[in-house]
Protein backbone atom coordinates (compact mmCIF):
# COMPACT_ATOMS: atom_id res chain seq x y z
CA UNK A 1 0.00 0.00 0.00
CA UNK A 2 3.03 2.15 0.76
CA UNK A 3 5.80 0.51 -2.06
CA UNK A 4 4.99 4.22 -4.18
CA UNK A 5 5.60 6.48 -1.56
CA UNK A 6 8.43 4.60 0.49
CA UNK A 7 11.67 3.99 -0.83
CA UNK A 8 13.24 0.10 -1.22
CA UNK A 9 15.21 -0.29 1.42
CA UNK A 10 14.23 2.16 3.98
CA UNK A 11 11.39 1.47 6.75
CA UNK A 12 13.09 -1.07 9.08
CA UNK A 13 16.24 -1.44 6.72
CA UNK A 14 16.06 -5.52 7.06
CA UNK A 15 16.24 -5.71 2.84
CA UNK A 16 18.87 -8.23 1.88
CA UNK A 17 19.33 -9.54 5.84
CA UNK A 18 18.13 -13.08 6.56
CA UNK A 19 14.94 -11.89 8.14
CA UNK A 20 12.88 -10.71 5.66
CA UNK A 21 13.31 -13.06 1.91
CA UNK A 22 12.21 -11.77 -1.50
CA UNK A 23 8.36 -12.61 -2.41
CA UNK A 24 7.11 -13.66 -5.88
CA UNK A 25 4.83 -11.26 -5.33
CA UNK A 26 4.75 -7.93 -3.03
CA UNK A 27 1.79 -9.40 -0.83
CA UNK A 28 3.53 -12.57 -0.19
CA UNK A 29 4.00 -14.18 3.41
CA UNK A 30 7.89 -13.75 4.29
CA UNK A 31 9.14 -16.15 7.34
CA UNK A 32 11.10 -14.40 9.98
CA UNK A 33 13.85 -16.86 11.90
CA UNK A 34 13.59 -17.04 15.63
CA UNK A 35 15.08 -19.55 17.52
CA UNK A 36 15.59 -22.37 14.58
CA UNK A 37 17.16 -25.43 16.38
CA UNK A 38 15.95 -27.65 18.92
CA UNK A 39 19.43 -26.34 20.58
CA UNK A 40 18.61 -22.18 20.47
CA UNK A 41 15.21 -23.43 21.57
CA UNK A 42 15.81 -25.10 24.54
CA UNK A 43 18.52 -22.14 25.42
CA UNK A 44 15.28 -19.97 25.19
CA UNK A 45 13.58 -21.38 27.46
CA UNK A 46 16.24 -21.84 29.88
CA UNK A 47 16.77 -18.42 29.75
CA UNK A 48 13.77 -18.14 30.69
CA UNK A 49 12.95 -20.08 33.20
CA UNK A 50 16.13 -20.42 35.16
CA UNK A 51 15.91 -19.40 38.67
CA UNK A 52 12.74 -19.74 39.57
CA UNK A 53 11.48 -17.69 36.15
CA UNK A 54 13.46 -14.28 37.05
CA UNK A 55 14.06 -13.10 33.84
CA UNK A 56 10.25 -13.33 32.99
CA UNK A 57 9.34 -11.62 36.71
CA UNK A 58 11.64 -8.96 35.82
CA UNK A 59 10.84 -8.15 32.15
CA UNK A 60 9.34 -4.90 31.76
CA UNK A 61 6.68 -3.83 29.48
CA UNK A 62 7.80 -3.33 25.40
CA UNK A 63 7.88 0.67 24.92
CA UNK A 64 8.71 1.21 21.45
CA UNK A 65 5.64 2.75 19.41
CA UNK A 66 3.07 2.98 21.99
CA UNK A 67 1.18 5.80 21.48
CA UNK A 68 -0.06 7.64 18.50
CA UNK A 69 -1.37 10.84 17.04
CA UNK A 70 -5.04 9.88 15.44
CA UNK A 71 -8.41 11.23 14.71
CA UNK A 72 -11.70 9.22 14.01
CA UNK A 73 -12.91 9.43 10.49
CA UNK A 74 -15.97 8.62 8.65
CA UNK A 75 -13.89 6.86 5.76
CA UNK A 76 -14.85 3.64 5.32
CA UNK A 77 -12.12 0.66 5.19
CA UNK A 78 -12.32 -0.84 2.16
CA UNK A 79 -12.28 -5.33 1.95
CA UNK A 80 -10.10 -6.54 -0.72
CA UNK A 81 -12.23 -9.54 -1.15
CA UNK A 82 -14.74 -11.93 -0.08
CA UNK A 83 -15.44 -11.71 3.90
CA UNK A 84 -13.98 -15.15 5.79
CA UNK A 85 -14.18 -16.82 8.98
CA UNK A 86 -12.23 -19.79 10.71
CA UNK A 87 -13.66 -21.48 13.58
CA UNK A 88 -12.13 -21.13 17.05
CA UNK A 89 -11.44 -24.31 19.02
CA UNK A 90 -12.10 -24.24 22.56
CA UNK A 91 -9.62 -24.82 25.56
CA UNK A 92 -9.68 -25.72 29.02
CA UNK A 93 -11.71 -23.92 31.24
CA UNK A 94 -10.38 -20.61 32.49
CA UNK A 95 -9.40 -20.35 36.13
CA UNK A 96 -10.69 -16.90 36.89
CA UNK A 97 -14.23 -18.40 34.68
CA UNK A 98 -14.68 -15.78 32.27
CA UNK A 99 -11.26 -14.83 30.72
CA UNK A 100 -9.60 -16.67 27.50
CA UNK A 101 -7.21 -18.87 28.67
CA UNK A 102 -5.57 -18.62 24.48
CA UNK A 103 -4.30 -14.88 26.17
CA UNK A 104 -0.92 -14.14 27.48
CA UNK A 105 2.55 -12.71 27.56
CA UNK A 106 5.25 -12.61 24.73
CA UNK A 107 8.56 -12.56 25.86
CA UNK A 108 12.07 -11.16 24.02
CA UNK A 109 14.81 -9.68 24.55
CA UNK A 110 15.32 -6.06 22.96
CA UNK A 111 17.58 -4.20 21.44
CA UNK A 112 18.86 -2.32 24.68
CA UNK A 113 19.66 -6.10 25.79
CA UNK A 114 16.90 -6.35 28.52
CA UNK A 115 13.99 -8.60 28.93
CA UNK A 116 10.58 -7.00 28.02
CA UNK A 117 7.18 -8.29 26.95
CA UNK A 118 4.22 -7.26 25.15
CA UNK A 119 0.79 -8.97 25.11
CA UNK A 120 -0.19 -12.34 22.56
CA UNK A 121 -3.13 -15.03 21.95
CA UNK A 122 -3.47 -18.38 20.65
CA UNK A 123 -5.12 -19.05 17.63
CA UNK A 124 -6.65 -22.06 15.55
CA UNK A 125 -4.09 -23.43 12.89
CA UNK A 126 -3.80 -26.76 11.15
CA UNK A 127 -0.51 -27.89 13.43
CA UNK A 128 -2.13 -26.03 16.47
CA UNK A 129 1.16 -24.07 17.09
CA UNK A 130 0.02 -20.31 16.51
CA UNK A 131 0.61 -17.14 17.87
CA UNK A 132 -0.58 -13.82 16.78
CA UNK A 133 0.62 -10.30 18.17
CA UNK A 134 2.14 -7.30 16.49
CA UNK A 135 4.78 -7.04 13.82
CA UNK A 136 6.93 -4.70 15.93
CA UNK A 137 7.02 -7.28 18.84
CA UNK A 138 8.89 -10.13 16.84
CA UNK A 139 10.82 -7.31 13.97
CA UNK A 140 13.46 -4.95 16.22
CA UNK A 141 12.69 -2.16 14.31
CA UNK A 142 15.02 -0.41 16.39
CA UNK A 143 18.02 -2.65 15.21
CA UNK A 144 18.04 -3.16 10.75
CA UNK A 145 17.85 -6.45 10.22
CA UNK A 146 17.07 -8.16 13.15
CA UNK A 147 14.30 -9.94 15.32
CA UNK A 148 13.67 -9.66 18.70
CA UNK A 149 15.78 -12.35 20.46
CA UNK A 150 14.52 -15.06 22.63
CA UNK A 151 11.00 -14.86 21.72
CA UNK A 152 8.62 -16.94 23.89
CA UNK A 153 5.15 -16.92 24.88
CA UNK A 154 3.29 -17.70 27.99
CA UNK A 155 -0.35 -17.95 27.89
CA UNK A 156 -2.41 -17.43 31.07
CA UNK A 157 0.27 -15.54 32.51
CA UNK A 158 -0.21 -14.07 36.41
CA UNK A 159 2.26 -13.11 38.83
CA UNK A 160 4.93 -14.74 37.34
CA UNK A 161 3.58 -18.20 36.69
CA UNK A 162 3.33 -20.22 33.55
CA UNK A 163 0.22 -22.04 34.05
CA UNK A 164 0.02 -23.90 30.70
CA UNK A 165 4.08 -23.86 30.18
CA UNK A 166 6.06 -22.32 27.91
CA UNK A 167 6.34 -21.83 24.34
CA UNK A 168 9.14 -21.01 22.48
CA UNK A 169 8.94 -19.04 18.65
CA UNK A 170 10.60 -21.46 15.94
CA UNK A 171 9.91 -18.73 13.58
CA UNK A 172 7.53 -15.95 12.47
CA UNK A 173 5.36 -15.53 9.19
CA UNK A 174 4.76 -11.76 8.37
CA UNK A 175 3.90 -9.04 5.78
CA UNK A 176 6.92 -8.10 3.36
CA UNK A 177 5.26 -5.19 2.87
CA UNK A 178 6.11 -4.67 6.91
CA UNK A 179 9.85 -5.39 6.54
CA UNK A 180 10.70 -3.15 4.04
CA UNK A 181 8.22 -0.60 3.12
CA UNK A 182 7.18 -0.05 7.14
CA UNK A 183 3.38 -0.31 6.21
CA UNK A 184 1.92 -0.05 9.58
CA UNK A 185 -1.60 -1.24 7.68
CA UNK A 186 0.56 -4.61 7.97
CA UNK A 187 2.20 -4.59 11.75
CA UNK A 188 1.13 -7.58 12.20
CA UNK A 189 2.97 -11.45 12.84
CA UNK A 190 2.01 -14.87 13.92
CA UNK A 191 4.26 -16.95 14.86
CA UNK A 192 5.02 -20.73 15.16
CA UNK A 193 5.80 -22.46 18.21
CA UNK A 194 7.18 -25.60 19.32
CA UNK A 195 5.61 -27.39 21.92
CA UNK A 196 4.99 -26.26 25.59
CA UNK A 197 7.55 -26.91 28.40
CA UNK A 198 8.26 -26.86 31.66
CA UNK A 199 11.01 -26.64 34.32
CA UNK A 200 11.77 -28.90 37.33
CA UNK A 201 13.89 -27.94 40.05
CA UNK A 202 16.80 -29.03 38.65
CA UNK A 203 16.09 -27.45 35.60
CA UNK A 204 15.30 -30.45 33.27
CA UNK A 205 12.40 -29.51 30.68
CA UNK A 206 9.68 -31.30 29.94
CA UNK A 207 7.41 -31.50 27.64
CA UNK A 208 3.14 -30.13 27.88
CA UNK A 209 2.16 -30.66 24.17
CA UNK A 210 0.79 -28.37 21.30
CA UNK A 211 -0.30 -24.98 22.48
CA UNK A 212 -4.00 -25.50 21.04
CA UNK A 213 -4.21 -28.56 22.18
CA UNK A 214 -3.13 -27.25 25.49
CA UNK A 215 -5.37 -23.51 25.45
CA UNK A 216 -7.42 -23.72 22.85
CA UNK A 217 -7.53 -21.28 19.74
CA UNK A 218 -9.48 -18.12 18.55
CA UNK A 219 -10.79 -18.30 15.06
CA UNK A 220 -10.29 -15.66 12.90
CA UNK A 221 -11.94 -13.23 10.91
CA UNK A 222 -11.45 -10.94 8.12
CA UNK A 223 -12.88 -8.34 5.17
CA UNK A 224 -15.52 -8.06 7.67
CA UNK A 225 -17.13 -4.30 8.31
CA UNK A 226 -16.84 -2.41 11.70
CA UNK A 227 -18.15 -3.91 14.94
CA UNK A 228 -20.30 -2.90 16.89
CA UNK A 229 -18.95 -4.70 19.75
CA UNK A 230 -15.41 -6.24 20.30
CA UNK A 231 -13.89 -7.74 23.72
CA UNK A 232 -9.79 -6.46 23.96
CA UNK A 233 -7.88 -8.80 25.94
CA UNK A 234 -4.15 -7.69 27.24
CA UNK A 235 -1.76 -7.05 30.10
CA UNK A 236 -1.63 -2.95 29.88
CA UNK A 237 0.45 -1.29 32.22
CA UNK A 238 0.56 1.79 33.70
CA UNK A 239 -1.59 4.87 34.20
CA UNK A 240 -3.81 7.36 31.97
CA UNK A 241 -1.80 10.24 31.24
CA UNK A 242 -3.77 12.60 33.36
CA UNK A 243 -3.12 10.36 36.34
CA UNK A 244 -7.40 9.78 37.04
CA UNK A 245 -8.14 5.73 37.13
CA UNK A 246 -6.72 2.90 38.82
CA UNK A 247 -2.87 2.53 37.21
CA UNK A 248 -2.74 -0.90 35.46
CA UNK A 249 -0.42 -3.58 37.11
CA UNK A 250 0.07 -5.37 33.90
CA UNK A 251 0.72 -8.67 35.78
CA UNK A 252 -2.70 -9.88 35.00
CA UNK A 253 -4.81 -10.26 31.78
CA UNK A 254 -7.23 -7.48 31.63
CA UNK A 255 -10.53 -6.84 29.71
CA UNK A 256 -11.97 -3.90 27.35
CA UNK A 257 -14.97 -3.70 25.75
CA UNK A 258 -15.94 -0.86 22.89
CA UNK A 259 -17.36 -0.34 19.19
CA UNK A 260 -14.77 -0.13 16.50
CA UNK A 261 -14.25 2.88 13.71
CA UNK A 262 -12.00 3.87 11.13
CA UNK A 263 -9.17 5.49 12.29
CA UNK A 264 -6.52 8.60 10.72
CA UNK A 265 -3.04 8.06 11.77
CA UNK A 266 -0.56 11.50 11.32
CA UNK A 267 2.47 9.47 12.30
CA UNK A 268 2.26 5.95 11.25
CA UNK A 269 2.10 5.11 7.17
CA UNK A 270 -1.21 3.31 7.85
CA UNK A 271 -4.27 3.31 4.82
CA UNK A 272 -6.93 1.46 7.17
CA UNK A 273 -6.25 1.59 10.79
CA UNK A 274 -8.94 0.27 12.50
CA UNK A 275 -9.85 1.90 15.72
CA UNK A 276 -11.48 0.36 19.08
CA UNK A 277 -12.57 2.45 22.36
CA UNK A 278 -10.70 1.14 24.86
CA UNK A 279 -8.44 2.63 27.77
CA UNK A 280 -6.09 0.62 28.01
CA UNK A 281 -1.96 2.68 27.57
CA UNK A 282 0.32 1.07 24.76
CA UNK A 283 2.72 -0.12 27.09
CA UNK A 284 1.88 -3.40 27.78
CA UNK A 285 -1.06 -3.73 25.48
CA UNK A 286 0.58 -3.73 22.38
CA UNK A 287 -0.64 -7.15 20.29
CA UNK A 288 -3.34 -7.80 22.50
CA UNK A 289 -6.41 -9.40 20.71
CA UNK A 290 -9.69 -7.66 19.29
CA UNK A 291 -12.04 -10.72 19.80
CA UNK A 292 -15.36 -10.73 17.76
CA UNK A 293 -18.36 -13.20 19.42
CA UNK A 294 -16.89 -13.83 22.55
CA UNK A 295 -18.02 -16.56 24.35
CA UNK A 296 -17.57 -16.32 28.37
CA UNK A 297 -18.82 -19.68 28.63
CA UNK A 298 -16.64 -21.42 26.09
CA UNK A 299 -13.61 -18.78 26.44
CA UNK A 300 -13.27 -18.35 22.20
CA UNK A 301 -14.13 -16.13 20.05
CA UNK A 302 -12.84 -14.65 16.63
CA UNK A 303 -9.56 -12.65 16.31
CA UNK A 304 -10.67 -9.73 14.36
CA UNK A 305 -7.62 -7.27 14.89
CA UNK A 306 -4.31 -6.74 16.77
CA UNK A 307 -3.35 -3.53 19.03
CA UNK A 308 -0.11 -2.33 17.61
CA UNK A 309 -0.82 1.17 19.52
CA UNK A 310 -3.05 3.39 20.86
CA UNK A 311 -4.65 7.30 21.14
CA UNK A 312 -6.16 9.95 22.36
CA UNK A 313 -8.72 10.99 19.62
CA UNK A 314 -10.51 13.64 21.61
CA UNK A 315 -7.90 15.28 23.36
CA UNK A 316 -8.60 14.87 26.56
CA UNK A 317 -5.68 13.74 27.88
CA UNK A 318 -6.65 9.77 28.51
CA UNK A 319 -6.07 7.06 25.87
CA UNK A 320 -9.57 6.30 24.34
CA UNK A 321 -8.92 4.13 21.40
CA UNK A 322 -6.80 1.74 20.66
CA UNK A 323 -5.79 1.19 17.01
CA UNK A 324 -5.01 -2.10 14.68
CA UNK A 325 -4.78 -3.13 11.30
CA UNK A 326 -7.77 -3.94 9.38
CA UNK A 327 -7.64 -7.77 8.81
CA UNK A 328 -8.03 -8.07 4.83
CA UNK A 329 -7.62 -10.70 2.68
CA UNK A 330 -3.54 -10.02 2.47
CA UNK A 331 -4.28 -10.39 6.81
CA UNK A 332 -5.41 -13.70 6.00
CA UNK A 333 -2.90 -15.10 3.37
CA UNK A 334 -0.27 -14.55 5.90
CA UNK A 335 -2.37 -16.01 8.90
CA UNK A 336 -3.05 -19.27 6.17
CA UNK A 337 0.84 -19.69 5.45
CA UNK A 338 1.79 -19.71 9.06
CA UNK A 339 -0.80 -22.24 9.75
CA UNK A 340 1.17 -24.80 7.49
CA UNK A 341 4.60 -25.20 9.47
CA UNK A 342 5.11 -28.09 11.82
CA UNK A 343 7.32 -27.27 15.07
CA UNK A 344 7.70 -30.00 17.02
CA UNK A 345 8.81 -30.94 20.86
CA UNK A 346 12.35 -29.32 22.48
CA UNK A 347 12.09 -31.66 25.72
Amino acid sequence: MRRALITLGIGLGLVGSTVVSAPALAASPVTVPLATSVSAAQQAATFWLADGAANLKSATPYAVQTVVHGERTSTAVVPDGKPGVVAPVQGVASPEGKLPTTSGKVFFVGADGQPHWCTGTAVQSNYRNLVATAGHCVYDTQRAGAALDKWVFVPGYSEGTTPSGLYVGKQAVAHYDFGVYADYDRDFAFVNVYNGVVSSSSGVLTDTGRLVDSVGGLGFRYNQPPSSSVDVFGYPAGPNPDGTGRPYTGQTLEQSTGSTFPVRLSDLAADQAIGVDSPFPGEGSLGSSWLYHYSKDSGTGYLNGITISVSDTDGDGRYDTGVSPYFDGEVAAVYSAAGNFWTGPIA
